[in-house]
């Protein structure tokens, strides 16, 4: 009794070692037999040593204006809409100016008294020269014709200046277009109150585009007029090259910032004003002796507050590696920290990562 239990204990002890085998036999044959994740690698590259982070900005039009009125009224028309092709001259809004129109009949009037006055002046003038010459009339009485001949002479120029005041104010009632280009924006309509100061019509001429970014002090002493740029627009997924056509010589009401405006090239993209763009500089040198590092923002990976990319390392394996991030400049960042020239990364993949992961490049 006694063997035949022990019997079949070991019988037992063997039936489960060698389902122990089986099991681990099979976990070994599943993890060999993994497909590996077919990625797309890059290698860690500072690209153009002479390449400056710039910042962002908008695009604008550089020939642009916002128009306002100086006199109050009410909006009699606005025959122009948003998106109309005005030419230079042309009517864009209307300004009830009834005032205007008494004044400038008041002036005219005043400006044919005055008129009359200096011709009869003149005339006594010239008359009593030619006594005075003859010995027909005293030296007074010539000194009063030439002072009242001076007085309506006087009297006509202040009322032709009046003139041209009144004049003037008509282009506040009436505002034309100051250059050839597209009504960007209306702030008012008809009936409405026009103020003082207050903007009234947008319009620009579309043609010529240039965007205003900020740059750091530590860029500033490698960037100077007619740098050349490229200018990313994320909107068009496109890169526009450009100069630098202005650039400030003070930060201290920016923030320790530099304003900059960047001109772009004749270009075929369909660039429209406001626009956000990403500037990226050539300079000689780099300002702090530093090169910059890269990646496409696409290949970084996101978990929680932090920042990664997928590495390659050894036996071809996904290795997560946490980055210290620094200036965007389109599709790309710029990495502080974490990754070394020479380094692989891991692009696109067509499967999920995960650390430790097998991979086999494309």
């Amino acid at each position: 009794m006694k063997n035949t239990t022990i019997y079949k204990s070991f019988i037992l002890t063997a039936s489960l070692g060698f389902f122990l085998m089986a099991c681990g036999s099979d976990e070994k044959q599943t993890v060999d037999s993994t497909e590996a994740v077919p990625v797309t690698v890059a290698d860690v590259d500072t690209g153009d040593s002479s390449t400056i982070l710039a910042g962002s900005g908008q695009i604008r039009a550089v020939n642009s204006a916002t128009l306002s009125t100086r006199m109050m009224g009410h909006v009699e028309s606005l025959p122009v809409k948003i998106g109309q092709n005005v030419r230079k001259g042309d009517l864009l809004i209307s300004i009830n100016n009834v005032d205007l129109r008494a004044k400038k009949a008041q002036v005219e009037a005043s400006i044919t008294e005055a008129q009359v006055a200096f011709n009869n002046a003149k005339k006594d003038y010239e008359r009593f020269q030619n006594l005075f010459n003859e010995n027909s009339a005293s030296q007074k009485e010539l000194d009063d014709m030439t002072a009242r001949y001076e007085m309506a002479k006087a009297r006509l120029e202040a009322a032709n200046q009046m003139k041209n005041e009144v004049n003037s104010q008509f282009a506040y009632a009436n505002i034309r277009a100051p250059f050839s280009g597209v009504v960007t924006n209306t702030y008012i309509d008809e009936g409405d109150m026009a103020n003082p100061g207050v903007p009234l019509v947008s319009m620009e001429s579309p043609g010529g585009f240039e965007v205003e970014a900020k740059v750091a002090e530590n860029n500033i002493s490698a960037i100077e007029v007619g740098t050349k740029a490229h200018i990313s627009v994320k909107a068009l997924d496109t890169t526009i090259t450009g100069k630098v056509s202005e650039l400030s010589a003070s930060a201290q009401n920016t923030g320790g910032q530099y304003i900059m405006k960047v001109l772009l090239d004749k270009t075929e993209a369909k660039i429209l004003s406001g626009m956000y763009a990403t500037v990226r500089l050539e300079a000689e040198k780099e300002s702090d002796g530093k090169t910059v590092v890269t990646v496409p923002s696409e290949a970084l990976v996101h978990k929680g507050q932090l920042t990664g990319v997928y590495t390659l390392g050894q036996d071809n394996v996904a290795l997560l590696r946490w980055l210290r991030l620094g200036e965007n400049f389109g599709n790309e960042v710029e990495v502080l920290s974490g990754l070394s020239i020479g380094d692989q990364y891991i692009v696109s993949a067509e499967g999920k990562l995960y650390n430790g992961a097998k991979v086999s490049i494309q």
